[in-house]
């Protein structure tokens, strides 16, 4: 029988995610329960709901939070926008277009495909020439690819899909709360993100916005959604004015993303940029000073989730397990085509500081026989 209350052992989180969790989003979280239909949590949505469009940089009606990680909204974009036969368009350069696609696959969704190297991202010519010649009724893009570090801009998918009628899902997880997303100013339809990484708080809910256009498209739906726990209509009727019942919400996880994204407005969206792209900036230099080089490009790169490629011959295992064991510091490495030849380092949220950066770094220096890094870096921050 298990008598000792569980303990875990001290992480410092510089992965994909989770990342690290601010003490107050913790004290949030200590909260007492109240009920899922207590006029006093209807309270802590509505704030969720408008932080949230502050965020996501939209003025959307429909702006939520659904239970689950960051594959359940991808999920709730699939099962509430594809149907049987629908034509769906994905621009494919990483690990979650390829999920997208499996989840439209399942739903019998006709999927076309414009596939690009891990890592690389689409130019607005030939984004448009795609979705032009495809003309599909859904687009799909991820904006910050987890995978490989990568940043799709969305203005020219979302022009070319709108002028053929089409609806725009883009995947915001690793870059909503930690770079410009901008739904409206973009014309994402329909962007969906996770806690768990740049907002800070930890994994279990995933915030979901639909444009004016998707909502009608949702509403006037007359088949039923394939996933009962996933109908935003449903879920839709619970958030607003009937608060009809659909499920017993996570109330400790809304206490939580609440004081997350209140965090986000007390810093400012501007500063919290700043900080993520001072940060990787710092750490990219620290990297290129021993003598190691980014998967990514410049200017296509993420802040938020760091892909530098490892030296020829080393054991990315071996280092990441050092790593943990010696420094406590999480980090993972590739999977895919980019397995054993990149790290992933997550830089979003809480763990985006430079005490971390610096430490990382200085591990680094260590594991792998070289010097420098820390010192470049904060040639970065003095500047």
């Amino acid at each position: 029988m298990l008598s000792d209350f569980y303990q875990p052992p001290h992480r410092i989180l510089l992965g994909p995610g989770p990342s690290m969790v601010d003490p107050r989003v913790y004290q949030a979280m200590a909260s007492p329960l109240i009920g899922h239909t207590d006029p006093q949590f209807f309270g802590v949505l509505q704030d969720t709901a408008d932080l949230l469009r502050y965020v996501f940089g939209t003025n959307n009606e429909f702006t939520i939070a659904v239970p689950g990680t960051g594959s359940a909204g991808m999920e709730a974009s699939v099962v509430n926008f594809v149907e049987d036969g629908t034509k769906v368009a994905v621009f494919a350069n990483g690990f979650f277009p390829d999920r997208f696609t499996e989840m439209r696959r399942r739903q019998r969704a006709n999927v076309v495909r414009f596939e690009k190297p891990w890592g690389e991202v689409f130019g607005d010519d030939e984004a448009a020439e795609f979705v032009g010649r495809e003309r599909p009724g859904v687009v799909m893009f991820v904006h910050a690819e987890t995978s490989t570090g990568a940043l799709q801009p969305a203005a020219a998918i979302c022009e070319a899909a709108h002028r053929c009628g089409a609806l725009v899902i883009g995947d915001c997880v690793t870059s909503l709360g930690g770079m410009p997303v901008d739904v409206d100013a973009n014309g994402i339809d329909i962007a969906y993100s996770g806690t768990q990484k740049c907002l800070g708080a930890p994994p279990g809910l995933a915030p979901i916005t639909l444009s004016a256009k998707a909502l009608e498209v949702m509403r006037a739906r007359r088949s039923s959604c394939v996933s009962w726990y996933l109908d935003l209509k449903l879920i839709d009727e619970y958030w607003g004015e009937s608060h009809r019942y659909h499920h017993t919400t996570p109330i400790t996880m809304f206490y939580a993303l609440r004081e997350a994204l209140r965090l986000c407005l007390q810093e400012s969206l501007e500063a919290r940029f700043a900080r993520h792209q001072l940060n990787h900036r710092a750490f990219v230099s620290g990297i290129e000073a021993l003598g190691l080089r980014m998967h990514v490009r410049e200017g296509s790169r993420l802040w938020t989730l760091n892909t530098p490629r490892l030296p020829e011959g080393c054991d990315d295992g071996a280092l990441r397990t050092r790593l943990l064991e010696e420094f406590g510091i999480e980090v993972l490495g590739g999977f895919g085509p980019l397995a054993g030849k990149i790290l992933r380092v997550g830089l979003m949220g809480a763990s985006s500081q430079r005490q971390y950066v610096l430490l990382l770094l200085s591990a680094l220096e260590t594991c792998l026989g070289a010097g420098g890094a820390v010192q470049a870096a904060e040639s970065v921050y003095s500047q």
